[in-house]
């Protein structure tokens, strides 16, 4: 569904959008109709559900009030919400073409009130449909009414950069794993240069140079050459400071490779690579909005699949630290690409703070549903930020411990560790502190854990169901609040 939103003072439109403050006090919309249309939507309201957050009231046969109530309190994640409420109520009655009448919401509200609005509508009508033959060309025309505030003139930029950026995580996470290989996945990121951002490649017989042999080990079994990208934003040329690193999981498929996973639902695995989706909607994102920070993305693409040259368990791989890993499980494989990732990350950039995303265990899925992102970190303040930012914007993380006591658990007897914890439980746990091992330099780092939020077989809040690009809002937010 397409949505276009014109800013026009004409209205020609059969329904007219009116803000009412909660329980549909109508003392907002006096200045927006007669006196006996106001009269008329009183009478009708007293026999209607006010918990509603939305109500239709039809006039006469050439005009429709759709009222949306405000309530008292509202952060702007809640007016996003809302907007993406007001998408499935339109959508779901065919509308197609409507005027929005900004100046009826109370001066009290958030003073980009629509802006927030209109961001969550459109982050709601995202769909991927681009492999149905037959497709249903709908357009939604929105009129707003009224005239631009200077901070909604400032954030429509941010916002399209935001839904842009999201959107293109989604698009990555949906594309099925026979059209993005990592080779495809790479020819994508080489577009992200007529932005701006500086795009580098590192082929397989480079990154065999390099001595990445825990990333490559990964993708022994696959036709599908692995690569490492990363990406560099220089948007502050003047500072001196340290860039900020984003660090992602890029598995394009995910069969668990010799330790091969159950047949049901391993059509899933196609979003395993949405850690890396998120960093490289991150990038775009700040380029979009000419963001005044230094980053760096940095992505591990690989397919895991069986294979006469697969990776074995028992294998024992050096990785790009230097450090020996003996693999007891091939599906326990984004960790060993993020080693190599993180510490070349940390090697080469010597960031401010790196972190990390990836569809990592099951087990945070467990834990926290898919409500929470998991969150591990060596820094308090780093951590503090993240929660902070997950709350602004309605994308929630939830910091679970790191201890040395966890260390003993991936301890192996024939290599500095091991890859997975064979005495049980802690699965998450002991992943983020196997990442933990290969942050060589101290840096402050953070791991999301998104493996509950990166994909919904349901729709949800801003989410219309499938591929979520949890984590682009996120990290903005982080940026902007803390580092620009």
């Amino acid at each position: 569904m397409t949505v276009q939103i014109l800013y026009k003072n004409n209205d020609n439109s059969k329904n007219q959008v009116l803000f009412v403050e909660e329980n549909y006090n109508t003392n907002t919309i006096k200045k927006h109709v007669s006196t006996a249309e106001l009269s008329y939507i009183k009478e009708i309201l007293k026999n209607n559900d006010l918990k509603k957050k939305i109500l239709s009231l039809d006039l006469n046969s050439k005009k429709r009030l759709i009222l949306v109530s405000i309530k008292k309190k509202l952060e702007s994640s809640d007016i996003e919400n809302l907007g993406a409420d007001f998408y499935n109520y339109i959508k779901d009655r065919n509308i197609n073409k409507l005027s929005i009448i900004s100046n009826s919401i109370h001066s009290r509200f958030e003073k980009d009130f629509i802006g927030y609005f209109l961001h969550g509508l459109k982050l709601k009508s995202y769909e991927f449909n681009i492999y149905k033959t037959k497709k249903e060309k709908k357009i939604i025309l929105i009129n707003v009414i009224g005239k631009k505030n200077n901070l909604t003139i400032k954030n429509e930029l941010k916002f399209k950069a935001l839904e842009e950026g999201t959107n293109f995580a989604r698009d990555l996470v949906s594309e099925p794993p026979n059209v993005l290989n990592p080779k495809e996945y790479v020819n994508r990121l080489l577009k992200l240069r007529k932005l701006g951002i500086k795009v580098t490649v590192y082929n397989e017989s480079q990154l065999k140079k390099l001595g990445m042999h825990s990333l490559l080990g990964v993708g022994r079994g696959s036709i599908n050459e692995s690569f490492l990208v990363s990406l560099e934003w220089n948007g502050n040329k003047k500072s001196k400071d340290k860039p900020f690193a984003f660090v992602g999981k890029g598995v394009c498929f995910d069969t668990g490779g010799i330790s091969l996973k159950p047949a049901r639902f391993m059509e899933d695995m196609t979003y395993d690579m949405a850690g890396s989706a998120v960093v490289v909607g991150l990038m775009k994102n700040f380029a979009l909005r000419k963001a005044k920070i230094n980053a760096v993305g940095v992505v591990g693409l690989v397919e895991n699949m069986p294979g006469g040259n697969a990776q074995r368990p028992g294998d024992i791989v050096k990785s790009y630290s230097g450090k020996t890993i003996e693999v007891l499980n091939t599906d326990a494989e984004g960790r060993l690409v993020l080693a190599d990732a993180l510490t070349f990350t940390e090697k080469k950039f010597k960031p401010e703070l790196m972190i990390d995303l990836a569809t990592l265990t099951g087990a945070i899925i467990v834990c926290l549903g898919s409500e929470y992102a998991g969150l591990f970190s060596n820094d308090n303040k780093l951590s503090k930020r993240i929660f902070d930012a997950g709350e602004k914007v309605d994308e929630k993380v939830w910091r679970l411990p790191l201890h040395k006591n966890y260390d003993k658990l991936m301890e192996s007897k024939t290599a500095d560790v091991q890859n997975i914890n064979y005495a049980g439980g802690a699965g998450s746990i002991t992943a983020a502190q196997f990442l933990q091992r290969f942050i060589i330099n101290k840096t402050p780092w953070a791991h999301l854990d998104i493996a509950g939020m990166a994909f919904s077989k349901k729709a949800a809040n801003l989410n219309p169901g499938g591929a979520t690009g949890f984590g682009v809002r996120l990290l903005n937010r982080l940026t902007e609040d803390n580092y620009e």
